[in-house]
Parts: structure tokens; C-alpha cells; sequence
């Protein structure tokens, strides 16, 4: 008679490593972001931009930590790696869209291409999970990356943070607005459409 292998159960908190916590400070950040805009979007105060801006970057500060950190204790594990991809699309995928909208990209045709750029990050994001083993050297490591990262959306962050300095938001952002076929198109909303397809291509860029 043979009995059943009783599977240990899995403890989420003990199977976290330290940099997993970092990680986890990646995607509050980029949450926080996201509830700054809809505070923006109820009273018009334009410090919860800029506020929302600077919690991007906060993530981008927790994103760099947490593959130091990883590194310094020389320990990782596979919920590190989906924890990171999931902040990651959080914090630079849908927090600088949400900016973006936020900030008067509001028309159809904007909410297409800010769609079409998160739906961009989150492909690199499975695209790098599936072939990161196919991109190692012989150490094991990364050598480049195909694709931009997509932390990089940070620039695009940026751009929104200098141009609500300038009270370029809404009607007064940046290069107007177009109308076709009755929608209406903000064209620096194509700075997103840029950002996405540069994600989603096959340019080989080193990783630092």
C-alpha cells in the first residue's frame, strides 16, 4: 500500500527575500502614484502630479535596490523574479499611463495609444521572462537587453512633470490637440506610442 507525498504548504512570508521587500516598496510606490492622479483628477490641486511624478521615480530607486540587493546576498528565487515583473507593470506601465490621462490625454484616440503602450510593456515584460535564460552569457548573466527596459517610461514621466510645472495640462498641453473622424488626438501622446513600440522591438541595447 503506498501513501500520498503531502506537499508542504507554501508561506508566501517566508519564502521572501530581502530584496523581494524592496520589490514590494516598487509597486506601493507605483500605486501611490496612481492614487495621486485620481486625487489630481478630484481637485484639480496640481502638487498631486507632481507628487504622482515623484513616486515613479521612488519606484525606479526600489527597482535599482532590489537587483543590488539580490546580488549582495547572492540570493533570488522565482516568486522575486514574477514579483518584480508585476511592480514593474504597475509602476512604469500603468502609472505613466494614468499620469498621462491625467495630465489632459484624454480624447479616444489617446486612450487607444496609452492602452496599446501598457499592453507594450506588459509583452516585454513576458518576452524577457521567457528568453532571459536564451540572453545569458556563460555566468549566467544578462547581457543585453531586446527592447528598451520598461523603466525607461520614467522619460515620459519626466516630460509630464516638466509640463505641469509650466501648467501645460489639459488644454494648454504641449503641440494641442487634433480632432479626426470627430475624436480628438493629443499629439504628445505619441511619445507613449514611441516609448511601447521601442519595447516591443528586437533592438539589442547592453545592460548596465
Amino acid at each position: 500500500m503506498t501513501t500520498k507525498k503531502r506537499h508542504k504548504p507554501f508561506s508566501m512570508i517566508r519564502e521572501f527575500q530581502l530584496a523581494d521587500w524592496f520589490t514590494l516598496a516598487n509597486a506601493v510606490c507605483g500605486t501611490g502614484a496612481l492614487f495621486s492622479m485620481l486625487t489630481y483628477l478630484q481637485t484639480g490641486e496640481i502638487s498631486h502630479v507632481y507628487f504622482a511624478c515623484g513616486m515613479v521615480l521612488a519606484a525606479l530607486v526600489f527597482d535599482v535596490l532590489d537587483g543590488r540587493v539580490a546580488r549582495w546576498r547572492q540570493k533570488s528565487s522565482g516568486m522575486g523574479r514574477e514579483l518584480d515583473s508585476l511592480a514593474d507593470v504597475i509602476s512604469f506601465g500603468v502609472a505613466p499611463a494614468v499620469i498621462g490621462y491625467g495630465c489632459g490625454m484624454q480624447g479616444l484616440y489617446d486612450r487607444i495609444v496609452l492602452t496599446g503602450f501598457v499592453a507594450c510593456g506588459v509583452s516585454r515584460l513576458a518576452r524577457y521572462n521567457v528568453t532571459a535564460g536564451e540572453l545569458s552569457g556563460a555566468d549566467g548573466k544578462v547581457k543585453y537587453f531586446e527592447g528598451t527596459p520598461i523603466p525607461t517610461s520614467l522619460l515620459l514621466v519626466l516630460v509630464l512633470f516638466l509640463a505641469a510645472t509650466q501648467g501645460a495640462v489639459h488644454e494648454y498641453l504641449w503641440f494641442g490637440q487634433v480632432a479626426f473622424a470627430g475624436f480628438t488626438l493629443h499629439p504628445l501622446v505619441l511619445i507613449f506610442a514611441l516609448s511601447g513600440s521601442l519595447m516591443v522591438s528586437r533592438i539589442r541595447f547592453p545592460k548596465l
